[in-house]
């Protein structure tokens, strides 16, 4: 299975930004998806899922900012961030709910002015 997050980049504090992540080897519309992030120092925490019938959950300090999405015809789970603060920056990775091993490299979001 091979996770390829991309979108990341610099924003300003109040800003949006776009994530997907394109996953392979995975039968992709069974399963449930998440998004974590990992900022430096810190553990890896869980941010958003959405499940494969489109439920969607977010950790609460993300919630009303971010909307994960899915288009099961690519392969493809989204996160689209807005409102952006500084404790957003972290490198966002993608996986199923249940996560496998093999994480991608992540894609780096830094929130600074």
């Amino acid at each position: 299975v091979q996770f390829v997050e991309s979108g990341g980049g610099l924003v300003q504090p109040g800003g949006s930004r776009r994530l997907s992540c394109t996953v392979s080897g995975l039968l992709f519309r069974i399963n449930d998806m998440g998004w974590y992030r990992q900022a430096p120092g810190k553990q890896r925490d869980w941010v958003a899922t959405i499940t494969d019938s489109g439920l969607t959950e977010y950790a609460h300090f993300v919630r009303g900012r971010f909307t994960i999405s899915r288009d099961d015809d690519v392969n493809t789970v989204h996160l689209q961030m807005d409102s952006l603060d500084f404790g957003d920056t972290a490198v966002y990775f993608c996986n199923r709910v249940e996560p496998l091993p093999g994480w991608g490299q992540g894609t780096q979001v830094t929130v600074s002015s």
